[in-house]
């Protein structure tokens, strides 16, 4: 995901909180209150039946922090100011709060979404588009470097949701390709960011042309001054969802990479692993419950004693494995995200990262816990070619040198 923290940031909630008070001046904590109800579940914030199904075929199966507050409000259609790190899922936030409002029947554009990059556009575009799978809803994205004319013929074919950096979508609301009658919903996505690249202007200019009761959301991971001016300008009566960024820490583990070109090599490489595995307890962390049960049955066909859990497990035969694993009977166990928050095992000091998270946020619930009472840990994560952007980007969002494996792995356990 784009808007990283910048190289070299640490984030300080402590000075950040501070710093944010400093700014929302008594007038401006007048202007914006605070939301704090919190749905657990999916299921508890009454979408429509064709939504969930969207969630749920995308693999969400429990809304991350930023999500249980902010979907609601969003719904209900209160202007929000969400506020969380990039990899929490604020895209799935403000999506879900579109897909639940729009009019279906009405093939007009009715809610615009601004992103600072082509590239953050297009995986918003995707995201919004996998989620209403089952509803039928149109989403079209508007970039630079893609033709006009192809943006101006499927504006008039009709689309319900716009996607798209400030430039293009300026110049197709200044066309008249793209009608702004029904827009009822906008957002600013990595609001910082788009401010920090200049687009301060556009966004104002875009403004001008919409229709003015508009609901706005603005979703972004820090607050500087610009991104408060805006607010105060443009929105009415927000509502201000912080979500702070995780107490666990990623200090005193070890992290290292190994470099596995292809996904089909990972499985040696585990093998060759499996005997510094066991002098220890380590947790090994796969993306689907599917490969959970694949990897399980490979490495026991191969004589190697582990334990699996994951989501379509039962309470009980979860509560048991757990048990196991936690008294040392079993060494190793092989699981989804989905579990990664529920490990709490004093013992576990590598953890292995089979396949790598598919969101930053991830990487530290998974393996941010072993250094947590005072012991090292060190964390090993297979990198095919397809997965360098993602090591990187962790790098870059934990501030962190992650350096390959070397040879003496069990000296470091």
């Amino acid at each position: 995901m784009a808007g990283l923290a910048p190289e070299g940031s640490q984030f300080d909630t402590k000075h950040f909180d501070t710093k944010m008070n400093e700014l929302l001046s008594t007038d401006a904590q007048e202007f914006i209150t605070s939301y704090d109800e919190v749905h657990d579940t999916f299921d508890a914030m009454g979408l429509k039946e064709n939504l969930l199904r969207g969630i749920y075929a995308y693999g969400f199966e429990k809304p991350s922090a930023i999500q249980q507050r902010g979907i609601v409000p969003f719904c209900q259609g209160l202007d929000v100011i969400q506020q969380a790190q990039s990899g929490t899922g604020k895209t799935a936030t403000f999506c879900s709060g579109i897909l639940q409002q729009l009019d279906y029947e009405l093939v007009q554009c009715q809610a615009l979404v601004l992103a600072p990059t082509r590239e953050l556009a297009q995986q918003i575009e995707k995201v919004m588009r996998a989620l209403g799978d089952y509803l039928g809803v149109k989403v079209h994205a508007c970039v630079g470097g893609t033709s006009v004319r192809e943006d101006q013929r499927i504006l008039q074919t009709g689309v319900h949701t716009v996607v798209g950096t400030p430039g293009r979508v300026f110049d197709m609301l200044r066309r008249q390709s793209l009608r702004a009658d029904c827009i009822k919903m906008f957002v600013l996505d990595e609001a910082d960011e788009m401010l920090s690249r200049g687009f301060k202007d556009q966004i104002y200019d875009i403004f001008q042309l919409l229709p003015p009761k508009i609901q706005v959301g603005v979703f972004s991971a820090t607050m500087p001054p610009e991104a408060l001016e805006i607010t105060r300008k443009f929105m009415n009566k927000p509502v201000r969802i912080l979500v702070k960024r995780d107490e666990l820490t990623l200090e005193g583990i070890k992290q290292f990479y190994v470099n596995v070109d292809k996904e089909e090599w990972k499985l040696e490489t585990l093998c060759d692993l499996y005997e510094t595995l066991a002098i220890t307890q380590s947790v090994i962390f796969v993306n689907t419950r599917r490969k959970v049960d694949w990897l399980t049955d490979k490495m026991r066909g191969r004589d190697h004693t582990v334990s699996a859990t994951h989501g379509d497990m039962d309470q009980n035969t979860r509560d048991i494995i757990m048990r196991e694993f936690r008294s040392g009977s079993s060494r190793v166990l092989i699981t989804t995200d989905l579990l990664a928050r529920g490990i709490d095992v004093q013992q576990v000091s590598l953890v292995i990262n089979y396949d790598l998270p598919t969101q930053p946020e991830n990487y530290l619930h998974r393996i941010g816990r072993s250094g947590r009472f005072g012991r090292k840990g060190v964390a090993i994560n297979f990198v095919t070619l397809d997965d360098a952007r993602m090591l990187s980007d962790i790098q870059k969002f934990y501030n962190v040198i992650v350096e390959e494996l070397p040879s003496n792995v069990a000296d470091l356990l």
